[in-house]
């Protein structure tokens, strides 16, 4: 299953209160980008982040985004901006470690 355009559009409007967020088509599916760095993606209609040693205090599900691929955050808590300004940056400061 792909993801809706209404979906990614819900969540790019959650996502507004970050800056420099870029979100690309991939296969049905849509990559997204904080300054530059690939922090995450909406995967069938679901908010998915990378799993780092910076965001693991969430205690969020872990989720498969597709079939062979490493598990990710999901995120479903999408009406606090703080939080997922908060979380969005803490991921991205783990990606940074690497």
């Amino acid at each position: 299953m792909s993801s809706s355009t209404e979906y990614r559009d819900f969540i790019l409007e959650r996502l507004s209160c970050l800056e420099n967020i870029v979100c690309k088509p991939m296969m049905g599916e849509f990559l997204l980008y904080c300054d530059g760095i690939l922090f995450g993606g909406i995967y069938d209609n679901r908010f998915l982040i990378k799993m780092t040693s910076t965001n693991e205090s969430y205690f969020l599900d872990k989720e498969i985004p597709y079939t062979g691929a490493k598990p990710m955050y999901m995120v479903d808590e999408l009406d606090d901006e703080e939080y997922l300004t908060k979380i969005i940056k803490e991921t991205i400061k783990g990606l940074n470690k690497k």
